[in-house]
């Protein structure tokens, strides 16, 4: 088992573009269908796989480009503190004063890698200033335990 490193910060109305975060359904939609919607379904199904919003469940991080990944990790542990690092790193930036003075990191990381050593993935988002969003995820692999058939894209 190990774990990829994700981060995504944007404009938040690019993050709200919630049917470029799902995967496209498993069936197209039925012959008959209104033409918008066989054709927005070719967008998504096009889309998905290769654009670099975080999609909803963190698990499909593992079918997006192997170059969104920002590191990969053998140890939990170390997985944690990378997180960590980037909470740390954009703090000063976070909308919520409260967020930005009472994470407690050491928590963090603590309840990061208790996440991480089960099999579970992590995933946090934050407001930035205004209209900035911040994703960051880390996801288990090689089996992913939410999707396993999905496989690792780097090994």
């Amino acid at each position: 088992m190990h774990h990829h490193g994700y981060l995504w910060v944007g404009a938040k109305e690019r993050f709200d573009q919630e049917a470029l975060r799902r995967p496209p359904h498993p069936e197209p939609p039925p012959a008959g269908s209104k033409a918008e919607l066989i054709q927005r379904y070719r967008e998504v199904a096009a889309e998905f796989p290769t654009v670099d919003l975080p999609p909803l469940e963190p698990a499909h991080w593992l079918v997006k480009p192997r170059s969104l990944i920002r590191s990969t990790w053998d140890e939990a542990k170390d997985a944690a503190a990378w997180l960590g690092a980037r909470v740390e790193e954009y703090a000063p930036r976070f909308s919520s004063e409260w967020e930005r003075n009472f994470i407690d990191l050491a928590l963090l990381a603590n309840s990061v890698t208790e996440k991480l050593s089960s099999g579970a993935d992590v995933s946090l988002g934050f407001y930035l200033e205004r209209p900035s969003y911040l994703s960051l995820s880390v996801v288990t692999c090689s089996p992913n335990r939410s999707k396993p058939d999905i496989a690792c894209p780097i090994r």
